[in-house]
């Protein structure tokens, strides 16, 4: 079957015989020369968004300049900032990390710069702080954004005249560091808020880096998730479930889970994806292959994109999610107030998510909560809570257990419809 153009941008994962998952996505084909070049730097995967990252890390990584690193929470921003000192002329040197998001407000300005003793209550000796630790190699100092307007302007001259100066010292101490920095926050907007000093994103954007969230990077989900299940099964002692040579044996990752794992959209990004995959691994400890509980595979539903032509399982797709341009990739509305939405307009995003109420909420430009309320208002629809125990089990025996084919049918919410499912002792697939 044919599927449409923005389908394949985003990847389409289908399930073959129930033991085989694939995902269909454009790729960009390279030279062996280019691969050679662009392998490793600690990043895995291959998709364009990596191979960008990769390629700006080259770029900069010799040079001096300092790098601002752009991207969501739990994207990889340390893993960027060692890559460039590991490829800089400073790989020899120190590497020093700084979360600035987890240094009391008061003591980041010493414990970033030093501090000599007596300089304030409880500095009984003399401090040297992150600059002076990172000399000659790099300091990486993640979320940047939550740097007080006094670290702000110390940070200014520190990248200006390459000089600390400690708290409560008279005379700056030279300094040699490679300074990256990290955030996930818009700083454009904290300038325009007065929260941030632009001449400092000036000076510490001499080079940016961004790193693409995992919901587009939908192809290094699976290498990703096996790196770190290798890991996990290394830690536990079972390294050797990833080895199988039986063709006919059970897939140790069952299929269903697969498409589950790449049709997610991981708001926490790849640090969401490695605890999934710890959580798996342990959970699984001595079974022959992976099971995943009712509350994780609910949670894995929840947050899952709705894409044109990407069923969960080998059926086609309905007509809703086959026609229907992707909510996450046609448009991306204003914030509305609920008031402003039609019943009509509800029913109609609902059919267009498949009844995905947090991508429903991300479709109307609304909170996720409003569109509880707006469903409860409406004449034109229900929720699972709404329907009897006989229409339920009809239902479930109409579709043969299949819960996509019921939310379809009884057009409820997939999570609560599992819930009500649950509760009447069914076994749904």
């Amino acid at each position: 079957r044919e599927f449409p153009a923005q389908a394949l941008v985003a990847g389409v994962p289908l399930v073959l015989a129930g033991r085989v998952a694939l995902l269909l996505h454009q790729a960009t084909v390279r030279g062996a020369s280019a691969q050679t070049e662009l392998a490793g730097l600690g990043m895995v995967g291959d998709s364009e968004g990596v191979v960008r990252v990769r390629e700006d890390v080259l770029r900069v990584a010799d040079l001096l300049v300092p790098v601002l690193v752009r991207g969501e929470t739990g994207t990889g921003k340390e893993l960027v900032a060692r890559a460039l000192h590991a490829r800089s002329p400073r790989r020899a040197g120190p590497f020093v990390s700084v979360n600035l998001g987890a240094l009391a407000k008061d003591l980041i300005a010493a414990e970033l710069f030093g501090a000599v003793r007596g300089a304030f209550t409880g500095a009984a000796r003399d401090r040297e702080g992150f600059f002076r630790a990172a000399h000659g190699g790099t300091l990486f100092l993640d979320e940047v954004a939550e740097a007080p307007p006094e670290v702000q302007a110390a940070l200014l001259r520190v990248l200006e005249t390459q000089e600390v100066y400690p708290v409560g010292a008279q005379t700056p101490v030279r300094v040699d560091v490679r300074l990256v920095t990290a955030t996930d926050a818009d700083l454009e907007a904290h300038i325009r808020d007065g929260h941030f000093k632009a001449p400092l994103l000036h000076r510490l954007a001499g080079f940016e880096i961004t790193v693409p969230p995992l919901r587009e990077r939908r192809e290094d989900i699976a290498p990703l998730f096996l790196h770190f299940a290798r890991q996990e099964l290394e830690s536990t002692g079972e390294a050797g479930r990833l080895s199988s040579s039986d063709a006919r044996a059970e897939p140790w990752l069952p299929a269903s889970l697969a498409a589950r794992l790449v049709r997610s959209a991981w708001p926490g990004n790849v640090r969401q994806l490695r605890n999934v995959a710890r959580q798996l691994v342990i959970g699984s400890r001595g079974l022959p292959g992976l099971r995943v509980d009712a509350r994780l595979e609910q949670s894995l539903d929840a947050d899952a994109l709705p894409i044109p032509g990407q069923p969960l399982t080998e059926r086609s797709p309905s007509p809703a999610s086959e026609d229907t341009p992707p909510p996450s990739e046609t448009r991306a509305p204003a914030r509305r107030k609920p008031s402003e939405v039609s019943e009509q307009e509800v029913l109609e995003a609902l059919r267009a998510c498949a009844w995905d109420l947090k991508a429903t909420a991300d479709w109307l430009g609304i909170p996720r909560s409003s569109v509880y309320v707006l469903i409860d208002k409406s004449s034109l629809l229900r929720t699972a809570r709404d329907l009897s125990p006989e229409e339920i089990t009809r239902c479930f025996h109409e579709c043969e257990g299949d819960l996509d084919r019921m939310v379809q049918k009884l057009e409820v919410s997939r999570r609560a419809l599992h819930r009500r499912v649950r509760e009447l002792g069914l076994d749904a697939s």
